[in-house]
């Protein structure tokens, strides 16, 4: 049996940095969008009205299976919003929304399965301003690179949503549709794209060429604070090491870009049992192959090439879905 692991869910403490870090942002284009706006009196006086506040379902207290309380949150969270009522997404507090959606994923959502997101963006695009609201906060939590919440899993049924909508254009339609067609590839569970790398002498191996019960790819760059923090992570975990020199894993660390002469200087850092390799005329970028709006990012693939884990950064994970597969720990 194989089992497919995506990230793990996030602390509290790494929900609470990403909100702070989304309403920061909020905060300033909401200050930039108020800019400008002057009474014609002096002596005028604005009221401004408090913002209308979001309140999730409740779970029937004749639910008691956590399982079941869970589906049902999942399912009626945001059964308390008029999706029809326009100015309710005009007055709402969207920081108080964010912190709600966050919470939604969070505590009730399994990352590997879209199905009640792509339920829940069906009635939300039945109406303009829902989807469009909906569709933003979903990005901020699901999209965002730096987001402990990011899953493309959950993401795609909201793309496929705004590239289905009869309530944008083509052109509102072109970032979605390529944002799509990025989350597509890759999925866990499924066969990784296959590549061509180069490595310092000028040797071409493929991806699916390498030979080894697991392949780690380390889309990294030379001078990378978080890539240099990988690779010792890498370096300093004694089961990783234990199995990349009895030849059980391959590190593939790939540089995707196109200044070579820095990478060439950076090569002596990268340990001489990992293949140290670049993209030759950067194909993979270029073809999409692999979305590499983040770097450094690790893809760990069985001996089959299929994704066990996408876009992560995180190598106690890595440790933990090698071991649970090995029996080494509970499947958690």
């Amino acid at each position: 049996m194989v089992l497919f692991f995506e990230r793990k869910m996030p602390t509290f403490a790494d929900m609470k940095r990403t909100l702070c870090t989304i309403i920061t942002a909020l905060i300033a284009t909401l200050m930039i969008v108020g800019c400008g706006g002057r009474s014609k009196s002096g002596s005028e006086v604005v009221t401004v009205k408090a913002p209308r506040q979001f309140v999730p379902a409740l779970i029937p207290s004749a639910i008691t299976d956590p399982e079941a309380r869970r589906a049902y949150m999942c399912e009626h969270y945001w059964d308390k919003v008029n999706l029809a009522d326009s100015t309710f997404f005009a007055e709402i507090d969207t920081v108080q929304m964010l912190q709600a959606f966050m919470e939604w994923v969070g505590n009730y959502m399994n990352p590997h399965d879209g199905t009640y997101v792509a339920k829940f963006m069906d009635k939300a695009a039945k109406y303009p301003h829902s989807l469009r609201y909906f569709s933003m906060l979903a990005e901020q939590v699901l999209y965002d690179p730096n987001s402990p919440l990011r899953s493309d899993e959950l993401y795609i049924p909201v793309l496929q949503a705004l590239v289905a909508s009869e309530w944008l254009d083509k052109y509102e339609k072109l970032s979605p549709q390529y944002n799509l067609d990025l989350a597509l590839q890759n999925r866990i569970g499924r066969p990784a794209n296959d590549f061509r790398y180069t490595v310092g002498s000028g040797r071409t191996g493929t991806l699916y060429g390498i030979r080894a019960k697991y392949t780690l790819i380390f889309f990294n760059n030379p001078g990378c604070t978080m890539c240099k923090t990988i690779r010792e992570a890498i370096c300093n975990s004694q089961m990783l090491t234990e199995m990349i020199n009895r030849g059980e894993v391959k590190v593939l660390a790939l540089y995707p870009d196109e200044l070579l002469d820095e990478w060439h200087a950076y090569r002596e850092h990268i340990p001489s049992n990992w293949i140290n390799s670049y993209d030759k005329g950067t194909v993979i970028r270029n073809k999409n192959l692999y979305d590499l709006k983040a770097i450094p990012a690790l893809y760990l693939l069985d001996a089959d090439k299929r994704v066990l884990i996408k876009d992560s950064t995180d190598v106690g994970y890595v440790e933990f879905v090698i071991a649970s597969i090995e029996g080494l720990v509970p499947v958690q």
